[in-house]
């Protein structure tokens, strides 16, 4: 496996690890939010699924810091976060430097359906973007990409305040807007859907049970690089 396929691997992990301890721990406060990206049409371009349309999902909600948007997709899609106009405009991640884009998902392309899901916390705040990087751009033009704007709203959550938050970019350059290309205006009075909602009394112990999961998924990761 190639350093790349690596790092994205145990990024994922961590990633996963951030998110069982943030939802089990974090779920009383119910205020941090969990957005399914595309909702049951999942994370695809529309060669495979022609009804995505991730403008109209993202349209009228509200990211804040502290959310997780969750990808449910294949291992022949891949998800590319970056807060860089020029990277998201030219479907392009090779280029790209590593402060302020990542690839989530990990491996090399392949068919295999095998569904795979890939949780991705929002950590900065600003323009961001989201799009596949897999076979040079085509899933992307094809639809696989979308933007949003994150408020800070209440700030990172103690389990995601270890990467600390990072300004948003300068750049006012709108010519990075494509077709499907959305920005969420900030309404803080009217929150989405998908309040993560546990009991307080639960919450303790399933964070237990999340930390001991994150702990293992961490130990995979340290075998896998």
């Amino acid at each position: 496996m190639s350093s790349s396929g690596r790092r994205s691997k145990i990024l994922l992990l961590f990633s996963f690890s951030l998110f069982l301890v943030f939802i089990f721990h974090g779920a009383g406060a119910g205020a941090y939010q969990n957005y399914t990206v595309g909702d049951s049409l999942g994370w695809f371009d529309k060669l495979k699924s022609p009804d995505v349309n991730y403008r109209k999902w993202a349209a009228g909600k509200n990211f804040s810091l502290g959310d997780f948007l969750i990808f449910n997709t294949d291992k022949n899609h891949s998800v590319v976060q970056t807060y860089n106009a020029t990277t998201y405009r030219r479907c392009d991640y090779n280029d790209a430097d590593a402060d302020d884009t990542t690839e989530w998902s990990a491996g090399d392309p392949t068919f295999d359906a095998s569904p795979v899901t890939v949780p991705v916390p929002l950590l900065r705040v600003g323009r961001t973007f989201f799009f596949s990087g897999d076979y040079d751009g085509e899933q992307c033009l094809h639809g696989q990409h979308f933007a949003i704007n994150v408020t800070r709203g209440q700030g990172l959550p103690p389990s995601l305040a270890a990467s600390p938050e990072s300004p948003s970019p300068t750049s006012n350059d709108r010519s990075a807007d494509m077709p499907d290309d959305t920005v969420v205006p900030s309404n803080l009075n009217s929150p989405p859907d998908g309040n993560v909602k546990e009991t307080s009394e639960a919450a303790d112990g399933l964070f237990a049970a999340a930390a001991t999961a994150a702990a293992w998924l961490a130990g995979v990761g340290i075998v896998l690089g």
